[in-house]
């Protein structure tokens, strides 16, 4: 790459095949960046877009109550950002600027955070949520399977559904947004699925299929350990610190799979050893 003279354009870059920048050199040899783009998009790159908040005008007095739970405001903003989606669904640009506002963030902080936790979605979503575990017990155990043939089932012919894809119009009745999920933590009833974080252990494709058309008919099978299933706006206010009725933490979290080798153990009088009062460190190699 050379720069022979004056206004010799010598970098870019692309985003997809859309040229974002060029870079020229003049007579004093200085770089200047000079927009590509057309002047609309230019202009709304550099002006500051303010959205709409009006939708949150009902949830101020809570989003207010979250941030007094804490000495520094800004350790408020991961339950801030359930609170937003329990609005809308998703996380919307909206909401961003919300808890930008309340917190005295900057936008970009509120993003950096939004965008890094997966249970923060970004677009619309479902009534309910259903996540596949495809990790690698579950997947071996036919996790990979259940979320193939739910994908197929809820999409259209030759047109699978994608991950955090929508069958249906999101946040309407019977609406399902499926996602493959890394680990759901319950390996011991595996393959597993969520739905709004509400457990369904021992899953089969079949059974699996039976659970999504039950929540598109307008029904709420009752999970196999936990809470009574709600809807993904309703789940969202939860993890916020909001519970409408008692029954929102009713239900054991635990199976007895899991506490299976803790009853052997008390069956059976074995016990931990006792830790020492203290531990000599070992000697350690002079570097």
């Amino acid at each position: 790459m050379t720069t022979s003279g004056p206004g010799q354009t010598y970098g870019g870059s692309t985003v997809g095949s859309e040229p974002t920048f060029q870079s020229t050199v003049d007579d004093s040899r200085e770089a200047a960046v000079a927009s590509v783009l057309p002047e609309a998009e230019t202009e709304k790159l550099v002006t500051e877009i303010r959205e709409d908040l009006s939708v949150f005008d009902g949830i101020v007095d809570r989003a207010q109550a979250i941030i007094a739970r804490y000495p520094q405001s800004r350790s408020a903003l991961l339950p801030m950002l359930h609170l937003v989606q329990s609005v809308q669904g998703y996380v919307s640009q909206a909401g961003i600027q919300f808890c930008a506002t309340q917190l005295e963030l900057a936008p970009a902080e509120v993003s950096a955070v939004a965008t890094f936790y997966t249970m923060y979605k970004r677009k619309p979503c479902g009534e309910h949520l259903v996540s596949v575990c495809t990790n690698t017990l579950c997947a071996a155990l036919g996790g990979d399977s259940i979320y193939a043939r739910l994908r197929e089932h809820l999409g259209e012919p030759g047109k699978p559904l994608g991950h955090e894809e929508t069958a249906g119009t999101p946040g309407e009745p019977g609406s399902i947004t499926i996602e493959h999920a890394e680990c759901l933590a319950a390996c011991d009833l595996g393959p597993v699925i969520q739905v709004n974080y509400e457990f369904y252990d021992n899953q089969t494709p079949d059974k699996a299929v039976e659970l999504v058309d039950a929540l598109r008919r307008g029904e709420k099978p009752a999970p196999t350990r936990g809470a009574p299933l709600t809807d993904f706006k309703d789940v969202s206010l939860q993890l916020a610190g909001f519970f409408e009725r008692e029954s929102d933490v009713d239900g054991p979290s635990q199976a007895t799979e899991t506490l299976a080798g803790a009853q052997l153990a008390q069956d059976r009088g074995w016990t931990a050893p006792a830790m020492p009062a203290t531990v000599a460190f070992p000697d350690l190699e002079k570097k």
